[in-house]
């Protein structure tokens, strides 16, 4: 393939930062530089009103599935596949800016630019182009995570996702219409994915890389437990009467952190991000907890071997605080490489636009871990300043938004010329 300059010329620049800037502003926590734009809330009905307006003004149109999956398409080749890049822009109660909502802007941006070549020379495409916002990719305030893309690849089932409620008993579909912004659109054939994302870790900031070529994604297990004990008086209850299913939600809590240490350094992540306790009152014993667990390794055979640890400490703490611990959801993906062809081609861009890559697994969900199942996919990191994710603090510099921007527009271009296509 003959190399063309890169379609992003310093005024594309300065345009895509501008519209950065502006969309930053959705949601936005007063005093940081973070947000809070859960999956349709009114901060996220805000942005997606916003960047369908942009997608219209860039020529494309705008349309939205029955899981509120948000589409700018593009048809400059009458009837053939489309080429899908983008990512998601809900966010976690308080979070970054950039995970996620990034890799949005970057792939609109992306498409504008080759919308402009295409326009100007047909013979360059043969595949349209397609922009995506997914909906509810964090889970935050509707679980699981990657729910939108979940649905769209047939891994989840609609209904259910939609009759799905929060903590406030909204279902999704209400909390959707409410905004608008659920629909009927049936996307066309998809010839190819790419998405790009900040990394959300510190090694390629580390190791001076400015492009992560993703080749696969680490393993996970993640799980819903309930655990059952007895309400009582927490001041007159006799200890050796109490059924506390506070303490057995405790000892989890702290059996997932001690699993860590049972395997090589950086082996395993654990985590426990939500409990919900009731009656969560000061003067009882909790009667029920639900909690929230996640195993995450680059090893199938280590999260097998945690999973099992893991079972046989429930069955202990079952035992010895006299509660009982129920598994009500549970979700697993093992670990699974991209396509190496997809890698490569992601490779020769960035040598070809004189940046700096180099292979890097995921240890993060994405939307492009369901997406890869199903066509060609490329996924692509940028550098996160000290790996801080998920986080008020989150930052990522203007020149790596850049730099990535021009690499995915170029892994964008050749995509819609055919690459991938065999």
């Amino acid at each position: 393939m003959t190399v063309s300059p890169s379609l992003i010329n310093a005024d594309r620049e300065a345009e895509f930062l501008a519209d950065w800037a502006v969309h930053s502003r959705f949601g936005a926590v007063e005093g940081t530089n973070g947000v809070d734009r859960q999956a349709a809330s009114a901060a996220d009905g805000q942005q997606r009103k916003w960047f369908a307006e942009l997608l219209v003004k860039h020529g494309f149109s705008v349309h939205r599935d029955p899981i509120g999956n948000q589409f700018g398409l593009l048809e400059l080749v009458p009837g053939a596949p489309y080429v899908l890049t983008g990512s998601h822009m809900d966010s976690q109660p308080t979070a970054g800016r950039f995970d996620g909502a990034y890799g949005v802007m970057a792939s609109a941006h992306a498409c504008f630019a080759i919308a402009d070549e295409m326009r100007a020379d047909p013979s360059k495409a043969k595949f349209n182009l397609a922009v995506v916002n997914w909906f509810n990719e964090e889970g935050s305030r509707f679980k699981p995570s990657m729910m939108g893309s979940n649905v769209f690849t047939g891994k989840a089932e609609l209904e259910a996702a939609l009759t799905t409620r929060d903590a406030a008993g909204i279902t999704v579909a209400e909390a959707l219409d409410e905004l608008g912004e659920r629909g009927d659109f049936t996307v066309p054939e998809i010839a190819s994915y790419a998405e790009i994302h900040v990394q959300q870790g510190r090694s390629m900031e580390e190791d001076g890389v400015t492009i992560g070529l993703v080749n696969a994604t680490w393993a996970a297990h993640k799980y819903e437990f309930k655990v059952t004990g007895a309400q009582a008086h927490s001041g007159s209850t006799l200890m050796a009467d109490r059924q506390d299913a506070l303490l057995g939600a405790a000892r989890l809590v702290v059996a997932a952190r001690e699993l860590v240490d049972d395997f090589e350094p950086g082996a395993l992540h654990t985590a426990c991000g939500q409990l919900t306790v009731y009656p969560n009152s000061p003067v009882v014993v909790a009667s029920e907890v639900s909690l929230l667990l996640d195993l995450r390794s680059p090893s199938a055979e280590v999260i097998a071997a945690a999973h099992e640890k893991l079972m046989a400490t429930i069955a202990q703490v079952s035992a010895d605080d006299r509660v009982e611990i129920e598994i009500v959801a549970e979700h697993s993906w093992d670990q699974n490489p991209y396509s190496e062809d997809g890698v490569e081609l992601a490779r020769t861009a960035a040598e070809d636009l004189g940046l700096t890559s180099a292979k890097v697994m995921t240890v993060a969900g994405h939307d492009s871990t369901n997406m890869k199942d199903e066509v060609p996919t490329v996924m692509l990191f940028i550098p996160s300043v000290d790996g801080v994710s998920h986080s008020l603090a989150e930052f990522t510099k203007d020149e790596d938004l850049v730099s990535g921007l021009h690499h995915l527009t170029e892994v964008v271009r050749r995509l819609a010329a055919g690459a991938l296509a065999e």
